[in-house]
């Protein structure tokens, strides 16, 4: 599943993760991708699961693309 960056820091800012939202605007592209991008997520403490819930729950809003 493909994020926008912009969005996924966003929101971690929005729940007071700034130094994870720091290393994720270092890290990555425009674009995360979920699957390719798995790794380097879970090393920063981000878990596919738990963000593919977020997403569900409409964390994210529109900005998913599958």
């Amino acid at each position: 599943m493909k994020l926008d960056k912009q969005e996924l820091v966003r929101m971690l800012r929005t729940e007071g993760d700034n130094d994870t939202a720091e290393k994720v605007e270092g890290r990555f592209g425009d674009q995360v991708d979920t699957d390719r991008d798995g790794d380097a997520l879970a090393e920063m403490g981000l878990d596919r699961t738990q963000l593919m819930a977020k997403l569900a729950g409409g964390g994210f809003g529109s900005t998913l693309t599958p």
